[in-house]
């Protein structure tokens, strides 16, 4: 049985040009909680899909400042975890949990 906790720590799949690249090299990239920790991340990614992970990276993109309406906004920051596989193992994002 998986946790409810771990449906809060990946927020969605980040389905970028770059991340298809990455996923060559056994590697899928999630937007995550901006508190989760690497190993929450693991715990989460391993419970939820079934693989078993070797790394997880983290970075924080921030969020840039757009205009709209002609009032300036912010939008918010994203944090992004870009997570590892064993070899042979991968997760097709595509399909969604």
């Amino acid at each position: 049985m998986t946790d409810l906790r771990h449906y809060d720590v990946i927020v969605s799949p980040a389905i970028t040009e770059k991340s298809t690249m990455a996923s060559e090299q056994n590697q899928v990239v999630f937007n995550v909680a901006k508190k989760a920790s690497k190993p929450e991340i693991k715990a989460a990614v391993e419970a939820l899909f079934g693989v078993k992970v070797v790394a997880v990276n983290t970075l924080v993109r921030k969020g840039k400042i757009k205009r709209f309406r002609g009032t300036i906004g912010r939008q918010s920051d994203v944090k992004k975890a870009i997570v590892t596989l064993v070899d042979g193992q991968s997760i097709d994002v595509a399909t969604g949990l």
